[in-house]
């Protein structure tokens, strides 16, 4: 029979060996049919809401609404079959589905980068580290737009990446980033576009979404306990 410091101390040494029993999970979205999947979409074990939501403005000084008026961005999730990217840039991502926003998509392998301002993503489980793929348009009229992943724990800032878009003039093109959040737990982000004080609305796709989820805090001190109560009881 195991005393009892014998058992807070196993306990002690659970609660320390929790980071251990962290899990990483990849969403693809290869798994998907390209569609439309509304203004909250539940996907391996995130649920990404709030989309193109706020007012904002592009550099060229012209000004967009908040949500699904005449002049907003759109605020669909959509998966986009990408084939024809994905033949062009076959290091970005997992072929052939990533993600997007706004209010439409091209049907097979051809493709439309949608708008993306911001959208929330709520997490099933605390993470303390996560990784977004991104493609989207630089140079053209984005030039100067900055995008934010920001990662919250009930409701407070906790870890931040940004990016500004190349301002080099001339036509716009696809160019590639990943932006990364670790170095505290959390429960939810945020990934949005800003333009000096304001959001702004450039074209993103997603992909490879990477979140290294981590036990509730206590979880493995109670297995182990329940372990050593079984044992008492034989």
């Amino acid at each position: 029979m195991l005393s009892t410091k014998m058992m807070m101390a196993v306990a002690g040494a659970a609660f320390a060996a929790a980071p251990a029993m962290a899990t990483v999970t990849v969403s693809t979205y290869d798994d998907l049919t390209e569609d439309h999947y509304g203004t909250s979409f539940h996907y391996n074990g995130v649920t990404y809401h709030s989309v193109n939501d706020q007012a904002g403005v592009f550099p060229s000084g012209d000004t967009f609404e908040g949500g699904d008026g005449i002049n907003g961005l759109g605020t669909q999730v959509i998966v986009e079959n990408a084939t024809l990217l994905y033949n062009d840039y076959p290091t970005w991502g997992s072929a052939n589905n990533a993600l997007t926003f706004g209010t439409s998509y091209v049907v097979g392998d051809n493709l439309s980068i949608g708008a993306l301002s911001t959208v929330t993503m709520d997490l099933d489980e605390a993470a303390d580290s996560a990784s977004v793929e991104m493609a989207y348009y630089e140079n053209g009229p984005w030039g100067g737009i900055v995008y934010h992943l920001d990662a919250f724990s009930g409701g407070s800032l906790v870890a931040s990446d940004s990016f500004s878009i190349s301002d080099l003039g001339g036509r716009d093109n696809i160019a590639f980033a990943t932006l990364s959040v670790n170095g505290a737990v959390f429960d939810s982000l945020q990934l949005y576009a800003t333009f000096g004080a304001d959001y702004s609305g450039p074209r993103a796709l997603l992909d490879n979404l990477t979140i290294n989820t981590v036990p509730a805090p206590g979880a493995a001190a109670l297995l182990v306990m329940g372990g050593l109560v079984a044992r008492r009881r034989r």
